[in-house]
């Protein structure tokens, strides 16, 4: 039985390329801007890696806001921030 195909990403920031697994995907819905744990919601997804100087830039410039085809909220810039801070040792 052949080896099972990795999918590989690349965090908007960075550049840097890993396995789906080892990046948090960034999802566009119609609620807004959220982490998506799973990897499954619908809607246009963009990848950042787990190093804090990436996630630093996604929010303080328009990196993310353009790899999302939008322009991101306070509420939006919120949430991630959170979810930056949960993740953080």
């Amino acid at each position: 039985m052949p080896p099972k195909k990795i999918p590989i990403r690349t965090c908007v920031v960075c550049r840097e390329k890993a396995g789906k697994r080892a990046l948090v995907r960034i999802v566009r819905t119609e609620h807004g801007i959220m982490v998506d744990p799973g990897g499954k919601m619908n809607g246009r997804g963009a990848y950042l890696c787990e190093r804090p100087e990436c996630w630093e830039r996604a929010m303080n410039t328009d990196v993310l806001a353009k790899a999302l085809k939008t322009t991101l909220t306070s509420e939006d810039r919120e949430r991630l921030s959170a979810r930056q801070r949960q993740a953080a040792p």
